[in-house]
């Protein structure tokens, strides 16, 4: 996983447990796990959104990078997010 923010949250399947995690990186244990992968998504923005902002990275089943998103209020770029 990329370095970067502290308040960064990595979405990823969970092979052992089933269902989708929510990881800090270089964390030994999951901040949340869900069972669907929207879940995991909604809870890593709740979380960075909280801790003042920082990016949601979304891995797929296949293990490759899929998506991201920024999370940081009041902070929104000007430009128009057509993804999310």
């Amino acid at each position: 996983m990329p370095a970067g923010n502290d308040n960064n949250r990595y979405v990823a399947p969970n092979s052992e447990r089933g269902g989708w995690d929510v990881k800090k990186e270089d964390a030994d244990r999951a901040s949340a796990h869900t069972r669907t992968q929207a879940e995991a998504i909604a809870r890593a923005k709740e979380i960075t959104d909280n801790a003042g902002g920082g990016d949601v990275r979304i891995q797929g089943r296949d293990g490759k990078w899929r998506d991201s998103d920024t999370t940081h209020r009041g902070h929104e770029s000007s430009m128009k997010d057509t993804k999310h």
